[in-house]
């Protein structure tokens, strides 16, 4: 079925040009259960491991499993549309439920102030709904093109894709999955080796640099010469990651306002940039009220002066709009994103402005919650622009991401009440996300001067490098977001792959280009169905 041809959209009825419907009664079955196994995934394994998975192939697998039953209810999921539905709902529900809902309210319960949890838990789901809102506007802009790479959804895409057409393409899909598994097996980071083939190659090279960089800072600078600046050798303590993300990020925001303030004369171009610009202003009015929202539920108004209740509301709105942009701008580029990191910056900055414990709970819970689900969505209009073709019909390529951010709105809300009805049970047990812990401990512990220092000495060369590259390349963001993660392997993985991206497409041509993001997405699919089998096998053991 080639999803170019709308007239095929629906296996079911040909000759209908719709976009498979989210709330027709099959399709909205499947979404809601879906939704369901995914918030309830998300949670499990966010408080026993760490980590959200990306559930999207898992979505994608089980809508194709249901539509080989040979009965009338499953014929329906026979369509690449219908099922790119079902993976967009899962990982909706999954990333909602566990980074944009649970972590936050876990922030103030270990703090003690269980009189926040409800108005915080309020404050993130709006967020939350904001935030996939946001993206779904902003997808298709000069900010955050569907041309742009979102390797998950190249992969989810891809998936799909190959197992409806068949042929070469699924066998070089298979070869990619097999790939992926067995090196995620042997312990190496295949998504970082897949993302090579698939993302930008001067931003992938620098994010590499940079988990090369964090991970090898103690045997690079360990020595006499460094101790002043780095001691111990780690960069870590020093806040140099911190401080280039900083920098690069509030460099980024400025590239970003000069292009949605940009006048192109191709006309297209000038209808997304200023649909961006209304997105964003609107996005930001949109956070200054839930901030407001979050200040008065959360006692804050009695709490602080008219100056410090005032700065609150603008920086949390800030915070969280600024994060928002650094999170899809990193997942957009390589399929990573830094959240819990860069949610601790807005902490330490807020810490060193010198909000009280509870405006600092509510302020690192609301940041949190923005990013994820703003990610996850661009993952996942990704994957349908692959299917529908490419946006080579407009008017589908509308009806589709609009179906698309029902299936994902019917999972947040699926992710609300599942959390909203478990939390209380989660917490009893002790069960939080290890990352709570960091943000509780800062709050308690708070920063010395030296702190702002370093934030502010390393923020200038985060924002020259960010300068240097451009928007289209994000080399400072990047850069910082290899810096943020401890994980070397990944750093030698992305570079590996991006050697042997560098060969094939040299001795390839135009159609090795298609062939390695078919295989690149493969690799990427195979590491994340492995991790995901992995999670949910160590967590049954616990």
């Amino acid at each position: 079925m080639s999803a170019a041809d709308p007239t095929l959209a629906v296996a079911t009825a040909p000759g209908e040009a719709r976009h498979p419907r989210n709330f027709a009664p099959a399709t909205f079955i499947l979404v809601l259960v879906l939704s369901v196994v995914g918030a309830i995934i998300g949670l499990q394994l966010l408080v026993t491991l760490g980590v959200t998975p990306n559930t999207s192939l898992v979505g994608a697998l089980i809508a194709i499993a249901l539509s080989r039953v040979p009965l009338p209810l499953f014929r329906r999921y026979r369509s690449v549309h219908v099922q790119n539905l079902a993976q967009s709902a899962i990982s909706a529900a999954t990333f909602g439920a566990a980074n944009s809902l649970l972590l936050p309210i876990g922030i103030p319960f270990i703090l003690g102030r269980g009189d926040l949890i409800v108005p915080m838990f309020i404050g993130v789901a709006l967020a939350m709904l904001l935030d996939g809102y946001l993206l779904y506007r902003m997808f298709g802009t000069s900010i955050f093109p569907a041309e742009g790479a979102w390797p998950p959804g190249i992969a989810a895409g891809e998936a799909i894709r190959a197992g409806d057409e068949g042929g070469r393409k699924a066998g070089l899909l298979g070869l990619g999955i097999v790939v992926g598994g067995v090196g995620s097996w042997l312990g190496v980071p295949m998504s970082g080796f897949g993302v090579a083939f698939v993302g930008n190659v001067a931003a992938l090279t620098m994010f590499g640099i940079g988990l090369l960089v964090r991970g090898y800072s103690p045997t690079l600078f360990g020595g006499a010469m460094f101790h002043d600046i780095f001691p111990g050798g780690d960069v870590g303590r020093a806040l140099l990651p911190h401080g280039f993300m900083v920098g690069a990020g509030l460099m980024a925001l400025v590239q970003v306002g000069r292009v949605i303030l940009r006048r192109d004369p191709a006309a297209g171009a000038a209808r997304a940039d200023a649909a961006a610009r209304r997105t964003l202003g609107a996005g930001f009015v949109g956070y200054l009220l839930i901030a407001v929202l979050i200040a008065a539920m959360g006692g804050l108004f009695s709490g602080l002066s008219a100056g410090m209740l005032i700065g609150f509301v603008i920086y949390a709105a800030f915070a969280a709009f600024v994060h928002e942009l650094i999170v899809g701008l990193a997942a957009m580029h390589s399929g990573w994103f830094p959240a819990f990191a860069v949610a601790l910056i807005t902490l330490m900055i807020g810490v060193l402005i010198g909000f009280p414990p509870p405006a600092l709970a509510l302020l690192v819970g609301f940041s949190a919650a923005t990013g994820p689900a703003f990610a996850d969505m661009g993952y996942d209009l990704k994957a349908g622009f692959l299917l529908r073709g490419n946006g080579s019909d407009p008017a589908f390529e509308v009806d589709g991401r609009r179906q698309q951010l029902l299936a994902a709105m019917t999972a947040f809300v699926v992710a609300i009440i599942v959390v909203g009805l478990s939390w209380h049970g989660y917490f009893a047990r002790d069960l939080l996300p290890p990352v709570d812990r960091v943000y509780a401990a800062t709050i308690k512990s708070g920063l010395t001067g030296p702190a702002a220092r370093n934030l502010l000495l390393w923020a200038i060369p985060g924002a020259l490098l960010q300068l240097l590259g451009g928007q289209q390349r994000q080399l400072g963001i990047m850069f910082a977001t290899g810096l943020l993660i401890v994980y070397p392997a990944a750093g030698w993985a992305v570079l590996a792959g991006i050697v042997v991206r560098l060969v094939w497409s040299r001795r390839g041509g135009a159609a090795g280009q298609t062939a390695m993001q078919v295989f690149g997405g493969g690799v990427i699919a195979g590491d994340a169905l492995f991790a995901f089998g992995n999670s949910m096998v160590k967590n049954l053991r616990r």
